[in-house]
């Protein structure tokens, strides 16, 4: 039986459940659906299965039975998971808990409620860190809470001792005291205050570990709140990522006074706030009421939605990517992101710009930083021939330009420069930057459409780690949407877009004439490539090793293509043009056509006779998932693109979204659901949708759902809202502009934004009511 959506977790559903805690780029804590902590990740890097000795308690007493940990019943896999053959030392798991536990979201809150009839006691643990959109110092804070509650539920006053305990897993080894004390967390200090004690002393070695007691007295029917702060410094890091060739150049210059030396290694944005330990602890506890305050105003108005909650839960489920090690801010501010996280280090560095594409979070909640992803890849990973990196250097400095740059990331990336103007409303920073945007563009009109064709048709690298050689819709869409938004840029600068105008109308042209074959849109594979072609110095070859290469190539052309095939992410430059605010880009009617094949074919309820021996764990067996790549009218290569037939989260969210765009709502909520239905807890993680690593950035195309389901687009240009709900009649739901976020619906058949925090300058509201026939169902 499938569980309700945006609700409270129980029994199996718990087993999984781990809640990121932390600041942007700063670390992260994970409070899990038991009450446990664990991903302990604090050192610049993931620490996936870090599950220190760490562990609240609660003592009645006189009631020698009802001494428990704070937490429920230890999931069974971990049994054997963690504790292994070896019994289970160094774990907590033998120490009685309470026998019920149940988990609640609400983002950047989680809830676990304990219970147990031996201990006559209500337990509830909340965990939060600061967050608040437009707030991206406050809520990069190295820091995290953990209140619990206990209210007296039996007729007679009752006396208790609340503890938390923890091992010193934070120390250096063999660094100075100074160091020692910087690199552990700050607990101590704040729970010793409450209880009117001194601060631990700063001098001499690391304690192996402590104890805090706090005494309770209680009548009947009282509650009390005992609050732990948690807050850490580790000012260095031994993590830079360059080619080698760039690491040499860093080194070099190291010694040079002109140019200034490179810094060597990341040093986190907190790092530069905060001198040590003490003064992120004093700054965590002086500001702890405005900083909940404002989190919990967040919680509200976010949560304060008629939308469908299978679309809340997926749209705050991936927020907590923002709070895991996924994302790091080096000492600048600037955001360096991976892809996602391996077990101990992060997984596909460089804030790689065809995953980022998918992101929507970030430029609606945070604007300022994502514009620093754009300053990045503009300036110190474009060089002057127009050519990007598609992976960034970290610490943040100039690229070597030794590998291709990818088609859909930097095409993408001219797309999001309008957004940013669009979403701002900085005309300035635009104008700055349109150079390197109009560079960037000429060199892949260059690259891979030498013929001014419209269409790439040169080999161009992808975000599926291969080149699609010959026309694709894919690829050739972000071409489209790149060339839309620089006329658009260009005319507002007064420059002359003339040639950027004509290829846009020859690309429309050829993607609507021969790349839609009635259903969808297919790519046209080249196969007359028989030399090796050289794209930025780097040999792109039509693979033929071996003579069964050789004959396979000379029979079906280039490996991992898709020719014929039906493919999810097939107009995926038509959603992003479409949710910038540049409108259709292609025929409304064939894309509709081209989404509603994807959904017919490469959605799947039950993958239990679906062959995927590649990463099957992103959907396997009875699952469910929308499948990359489908071949409905045959003609699937003997070697196609390399994940053809998986399932990915940020790819089902994106044709979800877009297919609320253009009126399917329904067929979008089935994709949302069949997708949130594997992340139920039981097997995987609510809050963690992976692909190649956990917390995959890419799975942050879920914010596009808002917009989706309600049109709702702010423009700071034009100071004009955009209101174009695909649901019928009144509606609230949540939207983030740069100055502030609010409300945004309809009431009483009448359009309306309410300003929750910040203030937005709303000269015209244009506002398209709902067209759709079909009635979505609403939470």
């Amino acid at each position: 039986m499938n569980a309700p959506f945006n609700t409270t977790y129980t029994g199996e559903q718990l087993h999984h459940v781990a809640f990121p805690l932390g600041g942007i780029g700063a670390g992260m804590i994970c409070l899990e659906g038991t009450g446990s902590l664990s991903h302990v990740s604090l050192r610049h890097a993931p620490d996936i299965h870090h599950e220190p000795y760490m562990f609240s308690a609660i003592s009645v007493i006189g009631r020698p039975k009802a001494s428990r940990v704070l937490e429920g019943p230890v999931p069974g896999w971990k049994i054997m998971g963690r504790g292994g053959g070896g019994g289970g030392s160094g774990t907590t798991y033998g120490l009685p808990r309470f026998s019920d536990a149940s988990f609640r979201c609400r983002f950047p809150f989680a809830t676990v409620d304990l219970s147990d009839p031996e201990v006559p006691l209500d337990v509830a643990i909340t965990g939060w860190s600061p967050f608040q959109p437009g707030d991206a110092d406050g809520s990069s804070l190295p820091a995290a809470a953990l209140e619990y509650r206990f209210t007296n539920r039996c007729s007679e006053a009752l006396e208790a001792v609340f503890s938390h305990n923890a091992k010193n897993f934070m120390a250096v080894a063999g660094a100075d005291p100074s160091v020692q004390r910087a690199g552990t967390m700050a607990w101590q200090d704040v729970a010793r205050s409450a209880c009117h004690e001194k601060p631990p002393p700063t001098d001499g070695p690391p304690s192996p570990g402590g104890t805090i007691f706090v005494p309770l007295a209680l009548i009947p029917g009282q509650g009390v709140t005992i609050t732990l702060q948690f807050s850490w410094h580790v000012p260095t890091s031994n993590y830079r990522y360059c080619s080698e060739r760039s690491k040499a150049q860093l080194d070099d210059t190291k010694s040079e006074a002109t140019p200034p030396p490179a810094p060597g290694h990341y040093r986190a944005w907190y790092v530069a706030q905060f001198k040590d330990i003490h003064a992120v602890s004093t700054f965590w506890r002086d500001r702890y009421p405005e900083l909940r305050k404002n989190a919990m105003r967040f919680r509200r108005c976010f949560y304060d939605s008629t939308l469908p909650p299978e679309v809340i839960e997926a749209v705050a489920a991936n927020l907590t990517i923002l709070k895991s090690p996924t994302v790091l801010r080096q000492a600048d501010g600037r955001l360096w992101c991976f892809e996602g996280c391996k077990d101990t280090v992060g997984c596909c560095a460089g804030s790689c710009t065809h995953v980022w594409n998918y992101a929507q979070a970030l430029p609606h909640l945070f604007p300022d930083l994502e514009r620093t992803l754009r300053a990045t890849e503009f300036n110190e990973s474009q060089d002057k021939s127009g050519h990007q990196q598609f992976r960034s250097s970290l610490p943040v400095w100039p690229t070597m330009h030794d590998f291709h740059a990818a088609s859909d990331g930097q095409l993408g990336g001219i797309l999001k420069v309008f957004r940013e103007w669009r979403i701002s409303g900085d005309t300035q920073w635009m104008a700055d930057l349109w150079p390197r945007v109009r560079a960037s563009l000429d060199y892949c009109i260059s690259t891979w459409d030498p013929h001014h064709k419209g269409v790439l048709e040169e080999p161009h690298h992808n975000t599926y780690d291969i080149e699609f050689w010959g026309p694709d819709s894919m690829c050739s869409s972000f071409y489209l949407g790149a060339l839309s938004a620089a006329v658009a840029m260009g005319q507002a600068l007064g420059e002359d877009v003339h040639e950027y105008e004509i290829l846009r109308s020859k690309g429309k042209h050829y993607l609507e004439d021969k790349l839609f074959n009635g259903d969808y849109f297919f790519q046209e594979v080249q196969q007359d490539k028989a030399a090796p072609t050289i794209i930025s110095n780097h040999t792109v070859e039509p693979q033929r090793q071996s003579p069964e290469a050789t004959a396979l190539f000379e029979r079906e052309g280039p490996h991992y293509q898709y020719g014929t095939g039906c493919l999810a992410d097939g107009v995926i430059g038509a959603w992003m043009a479409a949710a910038c605010g540049l409108g259709e880009i292609l025929d409304p009617g064939m894309l509709t056509r081209h989404l509603l094949s994807v959904h017919r074919h490469n959605l799947k309820h039950d993958l239990s006779h679906h062959a995927n021996p590649q990463r099957p764990t992103f959907a396997l067996g009875r699952d469910g998932g929308l499948l990359l790549c489908t071949w409905p009218r045959g003609g699937k290569p003997s070697l196609p693109f390399v994940y053809s037939d998986e399932v990915w989260t940020g790819i089902e969210y994106q044709v979800a979204s877009h297919l609320m765009l253009l009126g399917h709502v329904e067929e979008g909520l089935e994709i949302v659901r069949t997708c949130r239905r594997r992340y139920d807890g039981r097997t995987r993680n609510p809050f963690n949708e992976y692909e190649c690593g956990h917390w995959y950035a890419r799975a942050m195309s879920s914010y596009a759902l808002l917009q989706g389901l309600t049109g709702a687009r702010y423009d700071a240009v034009d100071k004009t809202l955009y209101l174009a709900p695909r649901i019928e009649g009144d509606f609230r739901s949540f939207i983030a502009i740069a100055t502030g976020y609010g409300t945004v619906g309809v009431r009483n058949g009448e359009p309306f934004l309410d300003m929750c925090h910040g203030n937005a300058e709303v000269k015209a509201i244009h506002y398209e009511p709902c067209k759709v026939t079909e009635t979505p169902r609403l939470g």
